[in-house]
């Protein structure tokens, strides 16, 4: 079976192409600040009591993961409607997060200075998710069957 596998049309060159990639994806803003609020999400969760972490908890680290995840299926393609398709569900994802932030406010079970980090990170990553967006190509427009994204 694997001996059917030709090797031949990737070479050294493909191969730093796709290390360039790989580090410009994770250099990019928007991963580095996705990372910062998963640590930040993960810090926050941790110092939950259990009751709180079980009705908090799960959800707020789901969000927090999926803003990179999306982030990066959104980079590894061209395609209009995919790059939107993803970048819906991250601010989808990320107001979520924030709304928690206000939900653990008003329980009164962290101090505000803990949930404003998150909140803060939160803003920020908010600027950079709308530079970010300016940069899809909208002429990768094609109608996927279901309306959304195309003129």
């Amino acid at each position: 079976m694997w001996d059917d596998f030709d090797n031949d049309d990737f070479d050294e060159d493909d191969e730093a192409e796709f290390q360039r990639e790989r580090d410009e994806k994770k250099k990019h803003p928007l991963a580095v600040k996705s990372k910062d609020i998963l640590e930040l999400t993960f810090a926050l969760v941790g110092s939950l009591d259990e009751a709180r972490s079980e009705l908090y908890g799960s959800l707020m680290i789901e969000s927090a993961s999926i803003l990179g995840a999306k982030f990066s299926g959104a980079h590894a393609v061209d395609s209009y409607v995919i790059k939107m398709e993803n970048a819906v569900i991250m601010k989808v994802h990320a107001r979520s997060l924030g709304g928690l932030t206000y939900q653990l406010s008003m329980e009164e079970t962290h101090a505000e200075e803990h949930l404003q980090l998150l909140r803060d990170a939160l803003d920020e990553f908010k600027a950079l998710f709308k530079e970010w967006i300016k940069t899809f190509e909208s002429a990768e427009r094609y109608d996927d069957g279901w309306g959304l994204f195309c003129d």
